[in-house]
């Protein structure tokens, strides 16, 4: 049986989403959560297999809730289920940790197969984003993983403190990281690097 966090803000999502995957055998909607700090005190209580989990909440951003969620519960899998075919939005919540990126348009039997993926441990990536994402590490010049994670929070508008608490790093290393990136990338300057390492110059 895969116990099931829902977190969205919309009442009547999370109900159709409870009575649609309620049907389902091998299912069990364990409970729900409208905001970031609801999906971290229901998953600490729930302790869920998988939480489907929107972007963008009241209190904050479902990456962060990802982020936080993954720290406390290490074999909870985070699916996000969003309207957002963002491919940095895709690529950050994947960075965080989360099992699963998909949009809303998803048919049922797919989020059913998905979940269930997801509670395997396997990546689900909507197709739409999956290609973009793969190519924005393997194509910038030689950035390491963790070169790309510190690079991602601050396209978020992090500072180097709150990536440092974020990855479990020292600012001096964060600094570090952030010069290596740069120095890669042709650049100097924090926000230069979020623009190219974004897409939204080249």
């Amino acid at each position: 049986m895969i116990r099931l966090l829902i977190v969205d803000d919309h009442e009547m999502v999370r109900a159709g989403l409870r009575a649609l995957l309620g049907r389902e055998r091998d299912i069990e909607v364990a409970g729900e959560a409208r905001s970031q700090a609801e999906a971290i005190a229901e998953s600490d209580r729930l302790q869920p297999d998988v939480v489907l989990m929107d972007l963008r909440l009241p209190d904050g951003s479902g990456v962060d809730a990802c982020r936080e969620i993954l720290s406390r519960q290490p074999r909870t899998r985070v699916l996000f289920l969003t309207s957002y075919a963002e491919e940095l939005a895709g690529m950050s919540t994947v960075l965080a940790g989360a099992t699963g990126y998909l949009l809303k348009d998803i048919g049922y039997e797919s989020l059913v197969g998905a979940i269930r993926t997801a509670a395997e441990g396997k990546l689900v990536i909507d197709p739409t984003v999956a290609d973009a994402i793969a190519r924005r590490c393997t194509t910038a010049p030689a950035l390491s993983k963790q070169e790309c994670r510190v690079l991602a929070l601050v396209v978020e508008g992090k500072t180097n403190k709150q990536i440092g608490v974020e990855l479990g790093l020292s600012e001096k290393t964060v600094r570090n990281y952030l010069s290596n990136a740069f120095q890669k990338l042709g650049v100097t300057r924090r926000s230069q690097a979020a623009v190219i390492f974004s897409g939204g110059a080249r």
